[in-house]
């Protein structure tokens, strides 16, 4: 129970046991505070979301030294987080002293400096440690919640898609150990590092499938790591009869490397992900190709299904994305909408119903 004691200098001393029997205090002007203060103190120690007020004296960055160490990241995904903290200008004050405008004041910085993806990054990352002080009972609520970000282009905006002869053109210019690998990004939608991962027993020839288990990531100063692939993307990929004989051309003609039989080969084991995309930088000038990069290979696959007639669904498990709201975050743009939807039903109904008459009124218009 929480008392209230009217001391001499005329203040109200709000008194109380938190969860573990350790006596507090907090001193009012006013008794109807106070009563308050102590109406809300009991009814949090009932209920559990008891905060005490003192736990919030630790830093965020003390609070997340030993936090992160019971996180289950991917170490690209705790280098991260280190660059967001180093970032945070207020990561060496109090958690209870972190207000709204402290965090509204660092993403203002942040979107002068930095591009809208990474602002966003960095302070989800940070966010999510604070969300974590919340969830411990460090502090009571979480002063990024609700902070405004900067607003991403519009992917139409922001999206290349090269076109079939773009890719077919670069393919031709590459060298032979590399085609497969382009194939790979642009016939089954791989992400570089995903592609530099492929070993040979991740591909079933007879069942023309590719199982995508890991990728390559490359640390700066650091040889490349093998890691599981991005949360959600470990999937098995229907792959067309034309690439499976490419992938099998490519093994009888430049094999496989050491133990783990990859398909492509780097300095320190596999490919690494930046080697991959100064290859593709090289051949891709070679065959004139301006303005493409890697990584919109997969945005020429997924149009691709998308221009064929598939699902959501269906491209969201051959992208490997996390959720299906990320394919359509991503490309709801290149799905029919319902304009278009609307004139291919009534373009059929009136097929249907004239026949050959509408195909006699468009010949002589022509």
């Amino acid at each position: 129970m929480a008392s209230i004691q009217k001391r001499a200098s005329g203040k109200y001393l709000v008194r109380w046991r938190n969860e573990e029997n350790k006596e507090r205090s907090k001193q009012f002007d006013l008794m109807r505070d106070a009563k308050r203060y102590a109406a809300q103190i009991e009814t949090d120690l009932a209920r559990g979301d008891y905060v005490d007020p003192q736990a919030g004296n630790i830093t965020l960055r003390d609070f997340y030294d030993d936090w992160k160490q019971r996180q289950l990241w991917t170490s690209n995904t705790t280098r991260n987080s280190e660059r967001a903290m180093k970032r945070a200008d207020f990561a060496d004050m109090p958690l209870n002293k972190i207000r709204r405008t402290h965090v509204e004041a660092w993403v203002k910085a942040m979107s002068v400096e930095y591009m809208p993806n990474t602002t966003r990054t960095h302070f989800q990352l940070v966010s999510s440690v604070l969300r974590g002080a919340v969830a411990d009972r460090f502090i009571a609520k979480n002063p990024a919640e609700g902070v405004k970000l900067p607003k991403r282009d519009a992917a139409e905006h922001t999206m290349t898609i090269p076109t079939p002869e773009d890719v077919g053109s670069v393919i031709d210019a590459a060298d032979e150990w590399f085609q497969a690998f382009i194939a790979l990004c642009a016939f089954a939608g791989l992400r570089r590092g995903e592609a530099c991962a492929i070993q040979l027993p991740d591909i079933d020839f007879l069942g023309k499938t590719l199982r995508v288990e890991r990728q390559i990531q490359h640390p700066r100063k650091q040889n490349p790591e093998v890691v599981d692939p991005k949360w959600g993307s470990k999937r098995t990929i229907p792959v067309p009869e034309d690439l499976i004989v490419m992938l099998s051309e490519h093994v009888k003609n430049v094999g496989v490397s050491g133990k783990e039989q990859w398909l492509f080969p780097g300095k320190h084991g596999p490919l690494s992900p930046a080697s991959s995309y100064a290859y593709w930088c090289r051949f891709a000038e070679q065959a004139s190709v301006e303005g493409v990069t890697l990584h919109d290979l997969r945005h020429f696959f997924a149009s691709g299904l998308i221009a064929a007639g598939c699902d959501v669904v269906t491209v969201q498990r051959a992208m490997g994305h996390s959720s299906a709201s990320t394919t359509l975050n991503e490309y709801s743009h290149l799905w029919p909408d319902a304009a278009d939807r609307t004139r291919d039903a009534v373009s059929g109904l009136m097929n249907s119903s004239f026949g050959t008459h509408v195909d006699q009124v468009r010949t002589k218009t022509q």
